[in-house]
Formats: structure tokens, sequence, C-alpha cells
């Protein structure tokens, strides 16, 4: 078949459309897509003759995969690690595809003994084969969870570990979400409710890189707009990045009250509530919550709310009452301590010959011991995920029953961009899935199970695992596919696990990973088919997009790894190292003390009444209560549309991402989010249609490109910056991070 290029034209909503070609007595698609923001920003036409699984399409595909996924592994164990996002390649790969078009031959070559043959020009470079090259590079780009686990056995427990039992622990967690992914994609993928929010900038990037429209009249085309917004974020962040980092986080309150503890506990945006603190710095907005201009207004407003009861009334009542010895230690921090405010010392109730806990040296040295707000963030992340299980089965547990019903037969509920899958491409195989969880199981078993018991999860830890993640998929991913918010099981998996099976700390973490990161590919995957449904790639070209490139990049990022541990001498051992050395590892670091926490002193001494926190369990009963009102509400009130948009999934896990996200993140993130969501989105609806996604992501791509220029230019030879006030992050809000307990010393902390 020959391919040809892919024409466009600008209608007079400016919305661009592709023309679709001619086929027999195709009628005209009618745009019945429920969600406003897919309908302003996806066109509803395809031409189904474009090329897709090129010889372009792979070569660029696992290059992408390969250089990202070996770069952010290998910047992962130092001080200061890089991490390439998928924007970057994006941008990158477009103008190598169009010189590969350009200059390939065209010529066909016949695979011997086969009636098959390819190309290696099928024509123009298409925006399906740009689609299918940015899945392989967010593959690359995702990073591999498991490789923590290698990490701390090798560098910090300094045990052996096989080097397949390593691999296939990487392989098998990052495969495993594919089977769950394969049960649930009717629910998740076609359903027209089931939106995935975030994929919206994907499709406004594709259309402005790849699309050819006009110039509005004093106007400018997207991809004009996308490169002067680019070039604009590019040259800014050199400032915040290096001449000037306190723009990052600037507290009006500490500048004014610079002795006083309270005043910058209060005014400080890093270390405190962040009142009359502000950013200027776009990274600050996007750093743990990610882009604000892809959450929904209403999703926004819970948020806003959450995080306001949260930080502003919860944390202020818990702490200056005095709550679980709360003035002991800093008002907001993830470290741990001892009874007396000083940071715990692990090594005095760590076995080391045999890594489990000394009974006799805990009971005599000290509980363990967090910040109040600390505590009630696990809390609150108990509460969120019942109140996401109690909220999916009270407002969508009928349409999920209907779905059931009618997947099979009755296409009603699909909207115009899945007939037009369902009509164009070939669906995939269930059997395909089905094979893959099967396959994939089993190796995980073996992982468990040989190689003298390593990792030391036991066979029914894995099938718990497995069904946890199993059983959250589903009303996890309808919050995500609707709100663009993701509820992690990370601490509810190392709860479980560390009431179960206390004192391994192997098996807490792969637990948690099998259980944690299967879910979260699942979400990847449907995500990503989402994406092709509204850039009409078709299914099986996608599938296997995905598949191989989760498959190269596990096999990248655990090579690096196993690589870098078996050769920089000393690596992730700070005290060990040469003066300067980068290879500190401080994410392992995080992941191993968690191992520890979870582990080996485990829940039971932390949230029953053998430890400080038994209270947080509550937090379990009134999550799954908390949608009831919401739900009685919006049946007796009907025509008030706006209390069925009370996400209390959202609401109590507003501010789950503190710490490390701090109240200045949130501030920016809210404040720049509501004016793009809400104002502009009402008020210049066209402008918001054309832009607000191009905008995301030229910002994002900006500061990208900027942060790894300025690496390789000035941090790769120790250039951190010019010498002055400015270089802080928290001008002047040192005092935020001290106690005020009576007694308690912390060097440079008054004494109360």
């Amino acid at each position: 078949m020959e391919m040809t290029g892919k024409t466009y034209h600008e209608d007079d909503d400016n919305v661009l459309h592709a023309s679709k070609p001619v086929v027999p007595d195709e009628e005209d698609e009618i745009n019945d897509c429920p969600i406003e923001e897919v309908k302003l920003t996806v066109p509803i036409t395809d031409d189904p003759t474009l090329p897709v699984l090129t010889f372009r399409t792979w070569v660029l595909g696992l290059f992408t995969c390969v250089l990202l996924a070996f770069v952010n592994q290998f910047f992962g164990y130092r001080n200061n690690n890089l991490s390439l996002g998928t924007v970057s390649a994006q941008i990158v790969v477009l103008p190598i595809g169009r010189l590969m078009a350009s200059y390939l031959p065209d010529r066909k070559f016949k695979v011997p003994f086969f009636n098959w043959s390819f190309t290696l020009n099928p024509g123009p470079f298409s925006v399906k084969e740009h689609v299918l090259i940015t899945v392989f590079a967010t593959s690359g780009a995702g990073g591999v969870y498991a490789v923590h686990i290698v990490t701390i056995v090798k560098a910090f427990y300094h045990k052996n570990l096989h080097w397949m039992a390593g691999f296939l622990l990487a392989l098998t967690t990052q495969m495993l979400g594919y089977g769950w992914a394969g049960l649930f994609r009717k629910y998740l993928v076609d359903s027209a409710y089931m939106w995935w929010p975030s994929n919206l900038i994907n499709v406004s990037l594709f259309r402005a890189l790849n699309g050819k429209e006009k110039r509005p009249r004093g106007g400018l085309t997207r991809l004009q707009f996308f490169f002067m917004v680019f070039t604009a974020s590019f040259a800014y962040y050199i400032i915040p990045g290096y001449f000037f980092p306190a723009i990052s986080g600037i507290s009006v309150v500490c500048f004014i009250w610079r002795n006083s503890v309270t005043a910058q506990q209060i005014g400080s945006g890093n270390r405190g509530l962040g009142i009359g603190s502000f950013a200027l710095d776009w990274n600050t907005v996007v750093a743990f919550l990610g882009t604000p201009l892809a959450t929904p207004g209403f999703a926004m407003m819970n948020t806003l709310v959450g995080f306001v009861l949260t930080v502003y009334v919860l944390l202020p009542i818990v702490y200056w009452t005095n709550s679980y010895d709360a003035k002991k230690f800093p008002l907001i921090t993830s470290h741990t301590f001892d009874r007396t405010g000083a940071t715990y010392n692990i090594s005095r109730v760590l076995d080391d010959r045999t890594f489990t806990i000394d009974e006799a040296s805990y009971n005599n040295y000290s509980k363990l011991y967090m910040s109040a707000f600390f505590a009630f963030t696990y809390g609150l992340s108990f509460a969120t995920l019942t109140s996401a299980i109690s909220h999916v089965g009270l407002f969508h547990g009928k349409e999920i029953w209907e779905m059931w019903k009618k997947s099979t037969t009755d296409k009603s509920h699909y909207d115009v961009h899945t007939r037009i899958m369902k009509k164009n491409y070939k669906e995939v195989p269930q059997w395909w899935f089905h094979t893959i969880l099967v396959l994939v199981f089993s190796l995980a078993v073996f992982t468990c199970e040989g190689f003298g018991k390593q990792l030391q999860l036991p066979w029914w830890g894995l099938i718990m695992a497995c069904m946890i993640a199993l059983f959250f998929t589903l009303p996890v991913g309808i919050i995500a596919a609707t709100t663009n918010q993701y509820v992690g099981l990370n601490v509810i998996t190392e709860l479980i696990i560390g009431y179960i099976y206390p004192g391994k700390p192997l098996a807490n973490v792969a637990f948690k990973t099998y259980g944690y990161i299967s879910m979260v590919q699942a979400q990847s995957f449907l995500s990503d088919f989402k994406l092709g449904a509204y850039m009409k790639i078709p299914p099986v070209s996608m599938f296997i997009a995905q598949l191989v490139g989760t498959i190269v990049s596990s096999v990248v990022y655990f090579s690096t790894s196993w690589w870098m541990l078996t050769t920089i001498k000393n690596i992730c051992n700070p005290d060990l190292l040469p003066e300067g050395s980068p290879w500190t590892c401080p994410n392992d670091e995080v992941f191993y003390n968690a191992s520890i926490i979870w582990g080996v002193i485990g829940p039971g001494k932390m949230f029953t009444n053998k430890g400080v926190y038994p209270e947080m369990n509550w937090f379990f009963l009134f999550g799954f209560l908390a949608p009831v009102p919401v739900f009685l509400l919006s049946r007796k009130y009907p025509e008030k549309k706006w209390i069925r948009l009370i996400n209390m999934p959202v609401l109590i896990g507003a501010a789950g991402a503190m710490p490390p996200a701090r109240a200045v993140n949130y501030i920016t993130w809210l404040a720049v989010g509501m004016f793009f969501n809400l104002y502009v989105y009402k008020k210049h609806k066209s402008w918001w249609a054309r832009n607000n996604y191009v905008l995301s992501a030229a910002l994002d791509a900006g500061l990208a490109f900027m942060g790894i220029f300025s690496y390789f230019a000035l941090g790769y030879y120790d250039i951190v910056g010019v010498e002055w006030w400015g270089m802080k992050t928290d001008p002047y809000c040192d005092l935020a991070r001290c106690p005020t307990a009576p007694g308690v010393v912390v060097e440079g902390c008054p004494v109360f």
C-alpha cells in the first residue's frame, strides 16, 4: 500500500482537523464526546493510511528508549540527579524523522522465506509514527522502581544478590500491570467518561508539531506559539536555576521576622505553612504535583479545599496543642526521631547479622517518632484509599455494572473516538493480556521462591500483593482518568506486609513493589491506550510499542544499575567516597530507610498500642464513610450539579505529596491552575482551547532543555552559582526547621 501524507485545514472554531480519506458509504461522524475539554482539543477524524510501525519508528523509538533509560539511571545515583523527560525526546525526534523521510531510500526489501516486504521510507514522517516513538520514550523515561531494591541490597545492606534474581524482579514488576490493564481496558479506555486529562497536553503538542495550519490574523500558529514560549522558558530558567535560586521560594514573613521561630514556621514556603510565600519558577509549580494546566477545574477546587483543611486547619491545631509531642520535632519533616527529639539512631536497634530488629535493644532505646504532620499524612493516605473505594462504588458502581453488561453487545456508551477506533482498526485480542499475566506471574513466583529466597518474599506474599493491585486498579484508575489525580499504594502495601511479615526488610520492599508498581504500570498502559484512541493509533501497534519499550527499558535500567554498583567503589557510601564524589544515591537512601522503618521495626510498633500513633487507624473508617454524605446530598438535590463535583478521595489526599512537596509548591500550583482552568477557561475559552496545553508542554520543554544544558555546561564542573544570599532556596527561614518544645537541643536553633 502506498502511504500518503496528511493534510490539514483550519475550521471556523480554530480547531485543527485532519482531512479524512474518502471511504465509500461512510457517514460523517458527530462529535458526541461528553467531555468538553476533549471536544475542544481532539479532532474527530482519522487517516488509516498513515504509516505507523515503520523502520523509522523502530529506530528512533528504541534509540530514545535506551538513551533515556541509561541517562536517567546513570544520573539517578548522583547527589544532584538529573531526569530527562519524554517531552525532550518528543521534540528532538521530529526533525530527525523528517530528515529520514527526506533521505532514506524508498525501495522495498523482501524478507526471505516469508511473503512479506518492508521499506525504509514509506513516505512523509507521520504524526502516528511520532506518537509511537514517544510511547517508546515514555517507557525509557519512566524508571524501574525495582532497581531501588537491587541498589539497597548491594550498596546498603552489602548482601549478595544473584543478577538473574535482580533482573527478573525488575522485569516482572514492570510487566505484571499489563495483565490488570487488559482486564479493565473496557471500562478505563472505551468509556467516553474516562478521558485521562493529561493526555490532552500530548494531543495538543503532537498537533502543534505536526500540523499545518494557517496563522490567525494578528496571532500565532500553535507551533509558533510553542517555540515562542519554549524559548522564553529556556532563557528564563537560568535565573532560578543558577543566578537566583531564591525566587523558587520567597517568604515575605521570613524577611520581616528574622529571629522568630514561630513566624518563620508560619511563613516559610519550604519548611512551614507558606503563608505569604510565593515563587517565580515554573519548576516550583510542577516539581511534585505535575502540571496544573492539565488538572480540571473541579479537581483543582477539591485540592484547594483539602490543602487548606489539612495544612491551615489540622496542622496548626495538632502542632500548637502539642499532640503526639509535636513541638519536639520540626513542623514539617519526613525524618524520624527518638523520644528526646534527636534523630533516630537505627543502628542501635538493627541486628547487622540477621537484618532484623533486636527487640532487647529496641526496648532499651526508644519508640519511633515522627513529626505530627508526617504521621497525619500517613493517616490521610489510609483514608484516601478507602474513600476511593467508597466513592467509586457509590458514584460509578451502577455505571460500571451497566458497562459490564453492555461491553460485548451494546455500543451506545461509546463516543466518537471509540467508534472510529472500533471501525477502522483491529482490537488487541484479550488472550494476549491473559497470556502475559500468566507468564509474568509464573516468573514472579520463580523470582521470589528461587535463588535461595534472597528476596525473602514467599509465594503467598506475592499472591497477596497481586490481589491488592488487582483490587485497586479499577477505582484508582477511575480517579486518575477523570481527575488527573493519582492514588499510590506504596504506603498501604508497606503497612499490610509490615503487619503480616515483620522483620523482613527485603520482603517488605518486594511486596510493595509488586503491589504498587504493577498498578502504576497498568495505569500507564491504559493512559497510553486512551492517547492512542485520541490520536487514532492502531491498538495492536500501540500494544507492541508499549510491550517492547517496557522490556527494553527494564533491561537497560537494570544493566546500568548493575554495572555501576559493581564498578564504582563505595558507591552510595558517602563516608568512604572521596571528597566531592557525586555517587551518594540520595533517592536510594530514602528507599533504604523505608525498608527499615516498615520492614525492620514495622507498623505494629508504630500504629498499634505498642507504638505512638494507633489513632491513625481510624482514618480507614473515616475515609470509607466520607463520600456517603456527598452521595446522599447529590441524590436529594440532583439539580445542584456542584455537589457531584465534590470528590472526597481527591479532597482527603490533597496534601498527600507533603513531604517532600512543600507549601510553596501547592500555593503556586493552585494559583496557576485556578487562573488558567477556571478564569481563562471561562472568560477566554477559544484561547484556552487553542493554547492551554501547548503552553504547558512548552514551559516543561524549556525547563528540561535548560536543565540539561546548565548541568553539562556548569554543574558537571561543580559550578553551582555565584555566592550571595540569593543562592538559598528559602532565604532567612532557617529557624522554621527548629522544634519549640522546652529543652530540645538542635544545632543552629534556640533552646526554649
